[in-house]
């Protein structure tokens, strides 16, 4: 069931370019697995949350997809998945993602809160360097500009049309606050270490740069999120 399901995912989500395709919902899965076996969870609602994260993401399709999320509920039916865990499975995805944190939506299951903290992690560290270039290429946009400084403490509907004028600023807009939005003890001993990799990059890239001004920036604001 998992595999055929994997394919449906695959067919929806095989174009992305966006850094929102299959690779990233294979880390996720596999990342979830490795939490869900650590919190003694439900692996296949886990398996499920996984899978079906991105099917119906208001990044890659429509604010009325995220909402009525028709996409999953239409690959859980073709499985027969019983009532019960559609139930869990569509709560949960209802709650996953950053910019639904910003007006204090989270999950509330166990299932939820290890995906959403595999979700989040995928976006920290080096995949997440990786994911935030290829989103920011695909909306023409650099990777560091030394002369635009983040926009910070946007609510949720600031957030969903900004779009971050350099990969740098995103890391401040959104991804350097992941690491304490954890909900499970696994997602926040993975979410620190990956933390502290972007912390380094940072640092040694604006070295590289020769931006001091950014180094301080980088200091004030982590005396803000630790």
């Amino acid at each position: 069931m998992i595999d055929r399901i994997h394919s449906r995912v695959a067919a929806i989500l095989d174009k992305d370019n966006t850094g929102h395709g299959m690779e990233h919902v294979d880390r996720v899965l596999r990342l979830s697995l490795k939490f869900a076996e650590a919190e003694a969870a439900d692996k296949e609602a886990v398996a499920l949350i996984a899978l079906l994260h991105d099917v119906d993401d208001y990044k890659l399709f429509f604010f009325f997809y995220a909402a009525q999320m028709p996409n999953a509920r239409a690959i859980m039916e073709a499985e027969n998945i019983s009532e019960e865990k559609q139930k869990l499975v569509l709560e949960a995805l209802g709650a996953i993602g950053y910019s639904k944190s910003l007006d204090g939506i989270r999950p509330t299951s166990l299932e939820g809160m290890i995906v959403s903290d595999a979700d989040m992690c995928d976006a920290v560290g080096a995949n997440g360097i990786i994911r935030t270039y290829t989103y920011s290429l695909s909306h023409g946009k650099p990777f560091f500009d030394k002369d635009k400084f983040p926009l910070l403490d946007m609510s949720r509907e600031e957030y969903t049309t900004h779009n971050s004028d350099s990969s740098v600023d995103h890391f401040f807009e959104k991804i350097l606050k992941l690491k304490n939005m954890m909900l499970t003890p696994s997602g926040k001993k993975e979410a620190l270490a990956r933390h502290k990799l972007m912390i380094s990059f940072l640092r040694q890239l604006f070295d590289e740069e020769d931006a001091p001004e950014w180094q301080e920036y980088l200091d004030n604001y982590l005396k803000t999120i630790n």
